[in-house]
């Protein structure tokens, strides 16, 4: 066996295998994505599902488990911007067994989408249900198809 094939066979025992998924695991472990794979979404980022119809848009941000009063959504120049902040304080005491508990919860995510001229700006709605935030932006008059009849003779 040649010296660079000794080199590759080495590269693949058992124990490289194995620091490898220990590597790997435990680095996902301590970030908080133990269960998504490394090739998932950027951490801090929420998923997008964007779909175009005849009339409008609508882009579905998927935050579960938030509540509708903690979502900004804005429209700056060209740019639509979804936020979600999240502040929550739980203090406990038990003067008699002499301890205290401070928990201190924090989250939020930002999304932002480049908006072109096609976009009816002043009339974009937003719901929240099922752990969904639907966006609706509809389409201003110049970009909706036009159906012209024309006769024929």
């Amino acid at each position: 066996m040649t010296n660079a094939m000794q080199k590759v066979k080495q590269n693949y025992g058992l124990e490289n295998v194995v620091d490898s998924i220990f590597d790997h695991s435990l680095r996902r472990f301590f970030d908080g994505n133990l269960w998504e794979p490394e090739t998932s979404r950027p951490r801090g980022k929420v998923p997008v599902n964007v779909r175009e119809s005849e009339n409008q848009y609508e882009v579905d941000v998927i935050a579960p488990g938030c509540r509708k009063e903690n979502f900004q959504v804005a429209v700056k120049a060209n740019e639509l911007s979804v936020s979600f902040t999240q502040q929550e304080q739980k203090d406990e005491q038990n003067e008699k067994a002499g301890w205290v508990r401070n928990e201190y919860i924090q989250r939020s995510f930002s999304r932002s989408f480049t908006l072109d001229e096609t976009v009816d700006t002043a009339n974009i709605s937003a719901t929240y249900s099922d752990g969904i935030l639907h966006l609706v932006l509809p389409k201003n008059e110049k970009a909706r198809p036009k159906l012209l009849s024309i006769d024929v003779k």
